[in-house]
């Protein structure tokens, strides 16, 4: 026994390890190294990357003499870009300023639920989000989701971008960065609502400012949300935003060739 080892009994059990060599809980939900500046800073890192991406993608566009026919293609490609940026940025920030890496960080885990199960849970969310839209009684109005889905040049790129590299952003960003910030101050309950509440508006010009459709879409945040919470990981929370905007496009679709038949 050296005598840095402290005497302890011939078959007694090992001590438990020190709160230092305890891991840290999945993807850093309840123990974020990061604090409220970051998120101005992210914030600002947003803003900055939505400006360079307004103006970067139509002058490539036209340096390179790339035609796009459908606005809501080149949309998505500005959008696109523009998260690109924005966690590029944020990234550096963990690297430089933490020495952490960025998807870990943000919760980029394996889950213990079966795949099917978290995709059942997004079509399920989606199912009873439809029930209260019924309840509410939300207009269907004209706005930029509509115009987006009758310009057929678009449906398959705005499908494709809703169910991969839209929830994956949203899902980083909302319950990956900021949700963890939350649920430190609020605690597990008010720090997912927290999150949601900003998802919901972020939606509102895709739906007129309708407060009914922000309401809708806060409701499905916080599950999206409480999903990230219980599994730590925003695999789990992606895929299920996923299945849910899936089966809302498949919902919507069918909803537009009914009017068109009528």
């Amino acid at each position: 026994m050296t005598p840095e080892q402290p005497f302890q009994p011939l078959g007694a059990p090992p001590e438990p390890p020190t709160t230092a060599e305890a891991p840290p809980p999945a993807g850093q939900e309840r123990n974020p190294f990061w604090h409220y500046p970051d998120l101005l800073l992210f914030a600002g890192l947003v803003v900055l990357a939505a400006l360079i991406s307004l103006v970067l993608v139509p002058l490539a566009l036209s340096v390179l003499r790339v035609h796009i026919a459908s606005r809501v293609t080149q949309a998505i490609l500005t959008q696109t870009l523009l998260y690109v940026l924005a966690f590029s940025g944020l990234a550096f920030l963990f690297r430089i300023e933490y020495d952490r890496p960025f998807w870990r960080s943000l919760g980029w885990e394996n889950f213990r639920l079966p795949v099917w199960l978290v995709m059942l849970c997004g079509i399920a969310t989606a199912i009873g989000v439809g029930a209260v839209s019924i309840l509410l009684r939300t207009p269907n109005t004209n706005n930029r989701m509509t115009e987006m889905m009758a310009d057929r040049h678009a449906v398959v790129p705005v499908a494709f971008f809703a169910v991969t590299l839209g929830p994956l952003a949203e899902e980083l960003g909302f319950r990956g960065f900021l949700q963890p910030l939350l649920v430190r101050s609020l605690g597990p309950v008010g720090g997912v609502i927290a999150a949601a509440i900003p998802f919901g508006l972020l939606h509102a010009p895709e739906y007129g400012y309708s407060w009914r459709h922000v309401l809708l879409i806060s409701l499905a945040g916080s599950l999206f949300g409480w999903m990230r919470y219980r599994t730590g990981s925003i695999q789990a929370s992606a895929l299920m935003h996923a299945s849910y905007n899936a089966l809302e496009l498949v919902g919507f679709l069918a909803q537009q060739q009914g009017r068109t038949h009528v």
